[in-house]
Parts: structure tokens; C-alpha cells; sequence
């Protein structure tokens, strides 16, 4: 079955309702049925409880408790680099920016200005930089942290679709990760200014940040942004926490022109943990 026909059902299903629905069960306190739950994705999944803070299934009172689960102290070893990886998951796509460009998957492209939500001025501090796209499969650590110290300057909700975001919608769906609902976090750094997307998903009942907290739902049917000048900026340091996802979904970070090389070990499809080396200097 080719991508294109695999992806059809999910613009027929009713993704908002569905996402909807199963956000409520997700943060429902349902005592045993919870734990059950719980139970049953950790062996579905296979995910590894031993290096959670707290690896009790049954302390559990909600889904989203076990699903935005912290690690244990020191799971997570930062290395010595200029730019390190922010989430657990695997590597979708990264590299170049062709100009407003960027790589999706074979036959696929989509443009800065459409991944920030039609803001051109932004984008254009990205043309011919660096981008990556990392996915974060069910039994990853869904919380998401700093590639590099930075400063928070923006924050942009976007609203979209809800497509899934795995492998074959990537594949399958034209501008997938610039369709979708998103937030858009923008940074200043030593190293020029950055972009970090929290992509929406199927299921995915919200998405939050640690300056502002639950960022969705309600989901609005508008762009709505909140600004954060001069020392309003949210200072956070390299591999602090910076959003988490109840549900798993998909990171998207820009970069600018500049001397980032990224991890030569790095490939599509290849596994990836938070705190390894994303990429040094040139």
C-alpha cells in the first residue's frame, strides 16, 4: 500500500473529537482503570519505568502523570557541546534549509514562513540555515529541554490539523509539520537566534511550556502570540526543561546560517536520547 493511500483514512476521521476525547481519559483520575492502562502501554510499548523518578505504575493517579513522567537524576548526562539534543525519540529529517526550504521527505518540502505560522520576517533569519525534525515515538520521555542556553523572546500558537506524525504521514502528507497545530518558542542565543516548534498530533490531548504552562486545549481557531522584550525574556539554561507533550509528537528546530555541524553519527530514523551531542561548531 503506498503512503498516499495508508494516510487516507485520517482525513476522513474526526481528529479534533477524537483528540478531544481521549485528552479527558488521559487526565481522568480513574483509580485501578488508570493503573491498568498503564500497565498495558508499558508492556505495549515496552518502556523502561527503571530510570523514571518514580518507576510505580500504580502511583500513578492519571495517564498524563505517567506520560510526562520526570527521570531519575543524572539519566540524562548533558555532553560537552555548543548544541545538545533536546528530547528522547528518533530523527526524522535534518540538515541544510534551502533557502525557506525545508526537507520533509522524499517528494516533500515545506517553507519556514508556513512552519512559523506566515511570518516572514521570522523565517528569514533561517534562510540557507540548519533544521532538524525529531519524533518522539509512545515509549519515549516526553518532556522536551534546551539544546543551548537561550532566551525566550515569543511565543506564537498556531492552530492546524491533526494528523498523526509518524514515519508514513511524513511521507504521505504534503507539509505535514507546517499544517499541523503548533507552538512556535523563539530564542536568542550566543549563537544567534533559534526557533523550537512543538508539532501538534492525533491524540495529543496538549501541549505546555514551563513559562507558560498548559498551552492547549482550548484550541482556538486564530494565531495568538505572547511576547516576552527586554527582561521579560525567560532566561533557560542548556537542558532545562523548556514544554513537555501530553502524547507524544514532534519537535522542529531552526537554526541560522552559521558554523553548526551537526553529529556525524546522527541519520535519519536513528535513535536519539536527550543531552547527546546535536552539534558543534564548524
Amino acid at each position: 500500500m503506498s503512503d498516499t493511500l495508508a494516510v487516507l483514512p485520517q482525513y476522513l476521521i474526526p481528529k479534533q473529537a477524537i483528540t478531544a476525547v481521549l485528552g479527558k481519559l488521559a487526565s481522568a483520575r480513574a483509580g485501578s482503570w488508570t493503573t491498568g492502562v498503564i500497565r498495558w502501554f508499558v508492556r505495549r510499548y515496552q518502556v523502561n519505568m527503571a530510570e523514571a523518578a518514580n518507576p510505580d505504575i500504580s502511583s500513578y493517579a492519571t495517564f498524563n502523570d505517567f506520560f510526562t513522567r520526570p527521570l531519575q537524576v543524572g539519566a540524562r548526562p548533558l555532553a560537552q557541546a555548543e548544541w545538545v539534543c533536546p528530547v528522547d525519540g528518533a530523527i526524522s529529517q535534518f540538515g541544510r534549509i534551502d533557502k525557506d526550504q525545508i526537507f520533509q521527505a522524499k517528494g516533500h518540502r515545506y517553507s519556514t514562513t508556513a512552519l512559523v505560522g506566515g511570518d516572514a520576517t521570522l523565517a528569514a533569519q533561517f534562510q540557507d540555515g540548519h533544521f532538524a525534525t525529531l519524533y518522539l515515538s509512545p515509549k519515549d520521555y516526553h518532556r522536551i529541554h534546551m539544546p543551548c542556553d537561550g532566551v525566550l523572546r515569543r511565543m506564537v500558537y498556531v492552530p492546524g490539523d491533526l494528523f498523526s506524525v509518524n514515519p508514513t504521514t511524513a511521507r504521505g502528507v504534503p507539509g505535514l509539520f507546517a499544517r499541523n497545530e503548533r507552538v512556535v518558542c523563539v530564542f536568542d542565543s550566543a549563537h544567534g537566534p533559534f526557533v523550537l516548534v512543538l508539532v501538534g498530533a492525533t491524540v495529543v490531548g496538549s501541549m505546555a511550556t514551563v513559562w507558560h504552562g498548559q498551552v492547549n486545549p482550548p484550541r482556538v481557531g486564530h494565531v495568538w502570540e505572547r511576547r516576552y522584550d527586554g527582561d521579560a525574556g525567560v532566561a533557560l539554561a542548556q537542558g532545562a526543561e523548556m514544554g513537555r507533550f501530553l502524547l507524544g509528537s514532534t519537535v522542529v528546530l531552526l537554526f541560522p546560517n552559521g558554523p553548526l555541524a551537526f553529529n556525524p553519527r546522527w541519520a535519519p530514523t536513528g535513535t536519539i536520547r536527550m543531552g547527546e551531542i546535536m552539534g558543534t561548531r564548524a
